[in-house]
């Protein structure tokens, strides 16, 4: 269990690590190079569409590798999603730019950001269930939470590099090679996951489930069939947790360095402290749903992701260091991972064992396109409709917490009248060794 555990970490952290990073640049670097810059907001307009685009990539490399992680096992789908986003990334550090190329740059761009989407949805679900199906029944929330660190780490990483190379560099060498490192270093992360990953054999849960039935033909169909509701739910429990991590971190460094004037470089580490605080809070919150129940422990944190955005942002606007890392670690590093922290354990929960690689990558990747994808883009917008101003954007974010605290709600009332598919799976199982 530790082995599958700790492969599943290392290859979430790879995987989010390479996705964020070009979220991290795309506001700083990608609309100053790889597109037309006459016009600054369209540039970074087309910057963030090309972000976006991998959200909806992502959930069609959900449902295809969720197809034949259910059918023909998790830890193959993982190795194939580690090798496509390593070589992707590593190929986005070598394109040239849209002064050298003209728009082949963008198109080239593009390609490469859809094959990145297409990795990550297989990967996010296989992971996740990796550490979920080896955990014991009353520990799910905790082991399933371990590989959600990636996110954390992908993320301190991503953000640190960049925020390494800016303060080494000039601007000048920061855009003319700086932001490469970071894409070309993926390569090592890749070495590392596969090896880790090779070595794990297929979940005691998968291994049942294939041995004790016919395997279901196709498992997107099952679902949407007799899983429905299910599908709905997670997906509005989403929402919120989608909207507030690419707000604060991916929106929030172009922000803070453009309209509330502290250096990017200090953007960048507000965003790494609050990443280095969720290594921490991100377990202790997917522990804490195995003891109060994870849809209690969403709802709450869904509600008080709605209180605390307008704090934030007045604490932003303060332009004091200080308070701004203050506010960047509570709301992010700290409140955002109460969500973030059960939310693999509560959606794996609402699926069986023949369906769940598909039930979960497809809730997390369809609900990431409005969820998360295209956020950086409404944000821009809010802020422009807004007069620079982030109150309407906050509201946003209001509006999506409520949407997700319902929906959370509302799994836990279903799953106190007829129990979860999993505790029906594990009840099944008994009685037939008995």
């Amino acid at each position: 269990m530790k082995r599958a555990v700790l492969a599943s970490l290392i290859g979430a952290t790879l995987e989010w690590y390479d996705f964020i990073l070009y979220g991290v640049v795309a506001g700083i670097v990608f609309n100053r190079l790889f597109f037309p810059a006459q016009d600054e907001l369209v540039a970074t307009l087309l910057a963030y569409a090309t972000f976006a685009v991998g959200f909806v990539a992502r959930p069609v490399g959900g449902i295809v590798c969720g197809h034949f992680g259910d059918r023909i096992g998790r830890k193959s789908m993982l190795v194939l999603t580690m090798m496509t986003m390593g070589v992707s990334t590593v190929l986005m550090g070598l394109l040239p730019t849209y002064e050298q190329v003209g728009l082949a740059a963008p198109l080239l761009l593009l390609a490469l950001r859809v094959l990145q989407g297409l990795a990550l949805g297989g990967e996010w679900g296989g992971g996740v269930l990796m550490a979920y199906e080896y955990a014991p029944a009353h520990q799910r929330g905790l082991y399933a939470s371990i590989p959600q660190v990636g996110l954390a780490i992908g993320l301190c990483l991503a953000s640190g590099v960049v925020g390494l190379m800016s303060s080494l560099l000039t601007e000048a060498q920061f855009l003319a090679w700086g932001w490469r490192a970071g894409f070309i270093v993926s390569i090592a992360l890749v070495a590392v996951g596969l090896y880790a990953r090779l070595a794990v054999a297929e979940t005691p849960a998968f291994t049942q489930a294939r041995a004790s039935g016919p395997k279901i033909e196709v498992p997107l169909l099952e679902l949407l069939k007799n899983h429905s509701g299910s599908v709905v739910l997670g997906m509005g429990a989403r929402y919120v947790e989608g909207v507030f991590f690419n707000v604060f971190a991916v929106f929030s460094i172009g922000y803070l360095a453009n309209v509330i004037g502290i250096s990017r470089t200090e953007a960048l580490w507000a965003v790494s402290s609050a990443a280095l605080t969720m290594v921490l809070t991100i377990p202790l919150f997917g522990a804490l749903s195995d003891r109060l129940g994870r849809p209690a422990t969403y709802a709450v944190g869904s509600l008080l992701l709605a209180l605390c955005v307008f704090p934030a942002f007045v604490a932003f606007h303060t332009g004091n260091t200080a308070v701004i890392y203050g506010a960047m670690i509570v709301a992010f590093g700290i409140v955002y991972a109460m969500c973030y922290g059960p939310e693999a354990a509560l959606f794996s929960d609402l699926f069986s064992t023949g369906v769940r690689y598909t039930g979960v990558s497809f809730v997390y990747q369809v609900s990431g396109i409005f969820a998360s994808g295209v956020t950086p883009l409404v944000a821009t917008w809010l802020l422009e409709v807004g007069g620079h101003k982030p109150w309407l954007l906050c509201g946003y974010v209001v509006f999506a917490g409520l949407v997700s605290m319902t929906s959370a709600l509302l799994i836990g009332r279903r799953q106190h009248r007829h129990g979860s598919p999993t505790d029906q799976a594990a009840a099944t199982s008994t009685a037939v060794s008995l």
